[in-house]
């Protein structure tokens, strides 16, 4: 691995605030509405259970936190955060945290998921072990290891299959054992939605991504094709609600997320416009908040 000297910050800050933009708290969005849109959908097929999925949210608000740590500290040696990023501080780069203290608390976090992960365990037997693994490993091998995807254009994948299909479907399952094709059909549009918060921020870094040889899908795709890949993935997930009422018998209510189309649409349009970036940061925080809020909104159709 390659990597520069950190970069000692001009003005200290406290260890806890470190560790705070560490976890990049306004990414938790995307583990969160998931989970809601799993736990309404068990509630609505009567098979509901409050223990598993507390779990379940816990894990996957874990499960974010360790990956975003993960990134930091692997992106750090392989030279992808560079002093002209557009980004937030990365705190391993800027030496808030030292790369020792970034293994230690990765370790804490993915311990504190595995044991999460011996409950969901016990509710739900060896599928959720399965998961509960591979989804360690991916958040690992996004910046990690010797194929690390987020490197090589897998990461839009990875997100879709592992914020979108396991979580939903992990969350229905841990309650219901038991997974449906109408499951299956709505975990599809908050990964389109996570995914899509993933295409603004590889757009913001795709100059520095370029110099680093991280060959993002937006790296690979150029700006404009990511601009459409980020249009193409709303349009999607919009679609969802429409297939989850007319080919799934779900009530009308699941067109509940249509009210953020106005949302979307600016969101969109930011984006296209976007050149520096507090107003790329500003469009990352605000498709977290539109993927989060399209999520409970949809799980409050379903309830409905």
């Amino acid at each position: 691995m390659r990597h520069s000297e950190p970069t000692m910050p001009t003005t200290p800050i406290p260890p806890f605030r470190a560790w705070l933009l560490a976890a990049r708290p306004k990414t938790l969005p995307a583990a969160v509405g998931p989970v809601l849109v799993g736990a309404a959908l068990a509630y609505s097929d009567g098979r509901f259970a409050a223990g598993p999925a507390l779990a379940a949210l816990v894990g996957a608000l874990l499960l974010q936190v360790g990956s975003n740590l993960a990134n930091d500290y692997f992106d750090f040696f392989r030279g992808a955060d560079l002093a002209d990023r557009l980004g937030p501080t990365r705190v391993t780069a800027a030496g808030l945290i030292s790369p020792a203290g970034m293994r230690a608390g990765m370790g804490v976090v993915f311990g504190l998921t595995a044991l999460i992960g011996l409950y969901l365990i016990r509710m739900g037997g060896w599928p959720i072990l399965a998961v509960g693994a591979a989804s360690i490993v991916a958040a690992l091998a996004y910046t990690g290891g010797p194929f690390p995807f987020g490197y090589h254009g897998l990461g839009d994948l990875f997100v879709f299959l592992f914020f979108g299909l396991v979580a939903v479907c992990g969350t229905y399952y841990v309650q219901a054992l038991t997974v449906t094709p109408a499951v299956l059909l709505a975990a599809v549009a908050p990964g389109l939605l996570i995914t899509a918060i993933l295409v603004v921020n590889n757009l913001r870094d795709i100059d520095t991504d370029r110099r680093a040889n991280k060959r993002t899908l937006a790296v690979i795709l150029g700006r404009r094709a990511t601009l459409l890949e980020y249009r193409a993935l709303l349009a999607g997930g919009y679609f969802v609600p429409l297939l989850l009422w007319l080919g799934a018998g779900r009530a009308v209510w699941v067109l509940l997320p249509w009210v953020t189309i106005p949302l979307a649409w600016r969101l969109q349009q930011t984006l296209a416009q976007a050149i520096d970036g507090p107003t790329f940061n500003a469009t990352l925080a605000g498709a977290a908040r539109l993927s989060l809020l399209f999520s409970l909104l949809l799980a409050i159709g379903l309830l409905l």
